[in-house]
């Protein structure tokens, strides 16, 4: 489902009058859902990536806050090592290998490491950077850690913001608005 297709137009239609007409303590269970939805027209398999980074920075963010010292700099670096390890194995792997490869092929060597046959998760970029300025807010102190896991997995995964952006802070986002009524 692309963004400027009708289908998306339609989906988003549908989406939005439901947001009005349902009550606002279950709006963020629609919004999570539709996220889900969205993102799963693509390659559903892919929603388990994103699963995993959420799960790792969800938790990280509570660690963190309760941490004192360095141990709060460990749960920071996990965090950090998850998003930025599986955007450069989508993103980056087969870049890097093609260049390996290149160098053994000019020294007439005859190992090929085997490039991986994936299309990029749609957003993830978005999501990786969306992540990762959670945890780094929450570490430097700006930002509570979320005990609410559906907010926040709303607001790493917010599908109207999925390719455009921004990367917004997490006190700014729309899952943060919705938090502001009580669940």
């Amino acid at each position: 489902m692309l963004f400027n297709s009708l289908q998306f137009l339609v989906y988003f239609i549908f989406v939005t009058t439901c947001y009005f007409v349902i009550p606002h303590r279950n709006r963020w269970i629609l919004l999570l859902s539709a996220s889900c939805f969205f993102y799963m027209a693509f390659i559903p398999e892919y929603i388990f990536i994103l699963a995993f980074t959420i799960v790792i920075d969800y938790f990280a963010g509570i660690f963190i806050e309760k941490s004192q010292g360095r141990q709060r700099k460990r749960f920071l670096v996990l965090s950090l090592v998850a998003n930025i390890g599986v955007l450069a194995i989508f993103k980056y792997y087969n870049f890097f290998i093609g260049q390996i490869n290149s160098l053994f092929q000019d020294s007439n060597q005859t190992v090929l490491l085997p490039a991986l046959s994936i299309l990029l998760p749609i957003g993830l970029s978005f999501h990786t950077f969306q992540a990762m300025s959670y945890t780094i807010e929450v570490y430097r102190r700006h930002q509570k850690a979320e005990r609410h896991f559906g907010i926040y997995a709303l607001y790493v995964m917010f599908y109207p913001q999925l390719v455009a952006g921004p990367i917004e802070r997490p006190s700014k986002s729309t899952a943060s608005i919705l938090r502001e009524t009580p669940l």
